[in-house]
Formats: C-alpha cells, structure tokens, sequence
C-alpha cells in the first residue's frame, strides 16, 4: 500500500560462488543483507530501477514494475547480451528468456532479487524515520492491520499508493 516498486538486474561472473543464494522470499532479512554485500563484491554489474508510489498509481503496478526493471537493466554496465527474466517481459531491445519460479532456477535472478529486497526495505526504513507512527520498517508498507489501522488513524502520506483500494477508501475516494 506504500513506497515505491523496486527491480534489480545483475550481471555475476560465471565463476560465482554465493553459498544461500535463494529466492529472497526464502531468506532472513540478516541473510539477505549479508548475501547483499557479497552480490556487492563479486557482480559484474548491479542495476537498480524505482518508481515511486506516484508512477505507481499514475501507470498500475504491473506496468510500474516493467518500468522498473527496464530502468534496472538500463543501469547496467556493462550492458548484457541477453535477460533472463522471472516471468514478465522486460521493455526492452535486448533479447530475453523468461523463466518461471527463475529466482529459484537461476542465480541471477535470485541475486536481483536479493538486491531489490533489501534496497526497498532500506526505503521502507527510511519512511519509517520519517513517518514512525505508520509502521513501515515492521511491514514494509504491505496490507497489514497495523498498517490499516495508521492510515485511519493518521491519514495517508505521499508514500501510498493511492490507486490501491484500501487507501483509496481512506481517502473517501469511490473506485
């Protein structure tokens, strides 16, 4: 319901040893930053694409998110010769496979997806110095009944997702 969608591209060397690498969903947040540094170290090239919670609503998410990941792999450097991708089409001229369940299939994805993770929840973090009475590094801006709860209570920020229902509703706003 809040914060921006977040897309990473890596480029690993074909040598790469990241004993855990995984799905991030599948990891601790701890292992997911210490595989973050060691993503740091060894890749050939990271690219990270955010779009706002703005672009969010202005586009929709499945849009913001190619959005996001054509800004990431447009990052890169150097450029790839080729994608893999898990499960969308990325925006772009490069010629790409698609693999489903591919942060569990490939381990580039799996490290993209590492570093989007931790990247947004480092925003999430950051929004909830800013904004403490919300919650944020609890729930990273996610449908919770804290998080509900704090948009009742205190309205929404520019960090929400206005498009989304449950904030729409806050906002009186009909769909």
């Amino acid at each position: 319901l809040a914060g921006p969608v977040v897309a990473a591209a890596v480029i690993l060397p074909k040598d790469a040893y990241l004993p855990g690498l995984d799905d991030s969903k599948r990891l601790t947040p701890a292992k997911r930053e210490a595989l973050f540094a060691q993503i740091e170290e060894c890749a050939v090239a990271i690219g990270v694409g955010i779009v706002s919670a703005a672009e969010i609503d202005e586009w929709n998410i499945y849009e913001a998110t190619k959005q996001a990941m054509a800004k990431a792999v447009a990052a890169l450097s150097p450029s790839p010769e080729h994608l893999l991708v898990d499960a969308m089409t990325v925006p772009c001229v490069l010629p790409q496979q698609r693999l489903i369940k591919g942060d569990a299939n490939s381990a580039s994805i799996a490290a993209a997806s590492i570093i989007a993770k931790v990247t947004r929840d480092r925003w999430m973090h950051e929004l909830d110095r800013r904004y403490p009475q919300y919650g944020f590094a609890r729930h990273m801006g996610y449908g919770t009944p804290e998080h509900l709860a704090a948009i009742r209570r205190y309205g929404v920020t520019d960090e929400h997702r206005r498009s989304f229902a449950p904030v729409r509703e806050a906002l009186g706003v009909q769909s």
